[in-house]
């Protein structure tokens, strides 16, 4: 009898709590924070930062990322998950929230060409702009039945419910009309966002902010077994310019040959 082929599987996954650049008035740089990377061989790793001050701008009371991997004998898979979460977050006065937090969990079976992700847990706790609540809720039914690549882009292909929300995720007006398998799908995970704060306007998962920028939530690009999900990304532009993100996680894996 032949000896079973060797066989191998190469982990992935990395989070970061915040990280950000300004140019103006002055060009600096934030260094990532709390970052973690799981090695190829799975295992698990996390960091963690307290109580961060970027100047008069940015801060948090604490911030922490996870990443592990392993393989599951009872039903020969290979399970990796990543979480990145900030807590007492305070953007320029504009952006706060008691909590964010990016959740990945991927579970990969020995004949699949991907693994199967989801994103259950991820959340926002008492996320406020200009001091005002806003009521978000995440679209995760709809992520579950779209474990992979493969389901997002059959969903897409015949015009399901993931077209809506990927067609044309900045509202532009120029609807993407496909993916070509080694490409890859921006959209977002959030259902519903509101706020009654004045004078600020939504469009899709973007709000605008008079005099501070642009916030983008619950952004998910999803590749052929590969999934990032950043939880809050800025554009500011106004007396103060720069952009940044904060609870990001990325997750994929792949066997070998």
């Amino acid at each position: 009898m032949s000896p079973e082929p060797f066989r191998t599987f190469h982990y992935h996954a990395c989070a970061h709590a915040l990280n950000g650049s300004f140019t103006r008035p002055f060009s600096e740089t934030i260094d990532v924070q709390a970052p973690s990377s799981l090695p190829i061989i799975g295992g698990h790793g996390n960091a963690r930062v307290d109580n961060f001050q970027f100047r008069e701008f940015v801060s948090f009371r604490k911030s922490y990322t996870h990443v592990s991997g392993a393989h599951q004998a009872d039903d020969d898979t290979h399970n990796t998950l990543v979480t990145s979460t900030v807590e007492g977050l305070n953007i320029m006065d504009i952006v706060t929230a008691d909590r964010i937090v990016a959740r990945l969990y991927s579970k990969h079976h020995r004949d699949e060409k991907e693994g199967s992700v989801s994103m259950v847990g991820s959340r926002f706790e008492n996320l406020r702009i200009a001091d005002c609540p806003v009521d978000v809720k995440l679209n995760t039914a709809l992520f579950e039945l779209l474990p992979t690549f493969v389901a997002a882009k059959k969903d897409f292909d015949n015009k399901g419910e993931f077209r809506k929300i990927a067609e044309d995720p900045f509202q532009t007006g120029q609807k993407l009309k496909t993916v070509e398998p080694d490409g890859a799908f921006l959209c977002t995970c959030v259902k519903e966002m509101e706020t009654d704060c004045p004078g600020v306007t939504r469009v899709g998962h973007r709000f605008s902010v008079p005099g501070f920028g642009k916030i983008f939530l619950g952004e998910v690009v999803i590749k052929h077994g590969e999934r990032t999900l950043t939880m809050v990304r800025l554009e500011i532009g106004s007396a103060v310019s720069g952009s940044g993100s904060a609870a990001s996680a990325t997750i994929n894996g792949q066997h070998y040959p």
